[in-house]
C-alpha cells in the first residue's frame, strides 16, 4: 500500500486511550537505532502510547532505558502495530516533553509527530494477529495505564 502522513482511523482507535480493558492484551514494537547504529526494539502497550489525533502521538516510556536514550539523540523512532489484519509501520519524529512534577507514574514522556505511515498486508494470507500479552495483574496495571494516559495527555 502507499506510504501516507496520517495513521488510518483504525489504527486511532486503538490508540485513542479508551477502552483498555478490551485492549489489555495489545502489544506493539517500538524500533530505535542505537548509537552503534544497531536496530532495537522495545515492546510497548496502549497504556503507554496515545493518539491524540491521526497525525499527533504521545509516549510514556520508562527512563533510563535504551530505548529511551536512543529517542532523546536521535528523536526518531518507528511504531509496529499489527491491528484490523494490517501491519501498520508507523514512523515518528519526537521530542521530549516536560517532566510531570506531581506524576503518579513518572515517565520520559514524548510528543510524537507521525512522519509517515506504511500499511502493510499480505495478497496470499491474511494477518491474523500481532503479538499479544496477558497481564499479570489485570486491575493495578489498567489503572496504571488510565493514569499514564491522561498524564500523557497533558
Amino acid at each position: 500500500m502507499a506510504e501516507q502522513s496520517e495513521i488510518s482511523s483504525s489504527l486511532y482507535e486503538l490508540l485513542n486511550g479508551g477502552d483498555l480493558e478490551g485492549k489489555q492484551h495489545v502489544a506493539m514494537m517500538l524500533l530505535t537505532v542505537t548509537e552503534d547504529e544497531w536496530p532495537h526494539t522495545a515492546m510497548v502497550s496502549v497504556g503507554e502510547v496515545v493518539a491524540l489525533d491521526t497525525k499527533r502521538l504521545r509516549l510514556a516510556l520508562w527512563p533510563g532505558t535504551i530505548t529511551t536514550g536512543n529517542i532523546v539523540r536521535s528523536g526518531q523512532a518507528t511504531l509496529v502495530a499489527i491491528h484490523d489484519g494490517v501491519a501498520h509501520y508507523v514512523r515518528l519524529r519526537l521530542s521530549r516533553l516536560s517532566e510531570l512534577p506531581l506524576a503518579r507514574h513518572p515517565r520520559e514522556r514524548f510528543a510524537a509527530k507521525v512522519v509517515a505511515v506504511r500499511e502493510d498486508i499480505a495478497k496470499y494470507a491474511d494477518i491474523n494477529s500481532g503479538m499479544t500479552i496477558t497481564l499479570k495483574d489485570p486491575v493495578d496495571v489498567l489503572n496504571r495505564w488510565r493514569e499514564t494516559i491522561l498524564e500523557l495527555q497533558e
